[in-house]
Formats: C-alpha cells, structure tokens, sequence
C-alpha cells in the first residue's frame, strides 16, 4: 500500500524561507518512472501545481514560483523536497504531495503554510 507523508510547513514571515519535505513508502525505488510533485490550494480557490520532478530529472515549476522555490528529489529513497525562498502572503496555502507512478496518482494528506507578519 503506497503512503504518501508530508513534513514541514508552518508560519513564516514574508521574505522567508521554508522547506517541505515528502516521504512515498510502498513504492520500491528506481524500478518505475515517477512523478513527484507539490500542488497547493489557497482558501477559495482550485489546487494548482507548484512544481513536479521526475525520476529521468525533468523539472516543472510554476511560472509564481520560478527563481524562489526548488524542488529536488532522491530517487533512492523516494523522497521530494521543495525549498521555498522569498515567500510571499500569495504563497499561504495547504500545500500537496503528489507522486505519480504506473498511471497512479497517490497524495499526501497535506500541510499548511502561512506567509504572515
């Protein structure tokens, strides 16, 4: 049974810096192509995507968070980070794992980020 677990998230003032982390366990690594990936959904409106990995090292970022986010996976162990720089109040949001594999899309149950003075 896959798990997908996130960790981090919390309040950060603007300008701040914050990392999140995702864990998939049930997956064996490195014997399928897999997406990793975070989406975020703010208070009202529609879960969009941050940016995704894949395990070849194909990168997607959303043009909002170009130049201050960075995502990385390890393929090893099945895990994603997302370094978030520069954070703004817009960048508050529940914020979702997502992995990709064998045409299954699996999440995390998510973790809130609030960019707040």
């Amino acid at each position: 049974q896959v798990q997908v677990v996130e960790f981090g998230g919390g309040l950060v003032q603007p300008g701040g810096s914050l990392r999140l982390s995702c864990t998939a366990s049930g997956i064996i690594p490195r014997t399928n192509p897999m997406t990793m990936g975070w989406y975020r959904q703010a208070q009202g409106k529609q879960r969009e995507l941050v940016a995704d990995i894949t395990s070849g090292g194909r990168i997607n970022y959303a043009d909002s968070v170009k130049g201050r986010f960075t995502i990385r996976m390890d393929s090893d162990r099945n895990i994603v980070h997302l370094q978030m720089s520069s954070l703004k109040p817009e960048d508050t949001a529940v914020y979702y794992c997502n992995v990709k594999v064998l045409s299954h899309a699996y999440w995390g149950q998510g973790t809130q980020v609030a960019v707040s003075s």
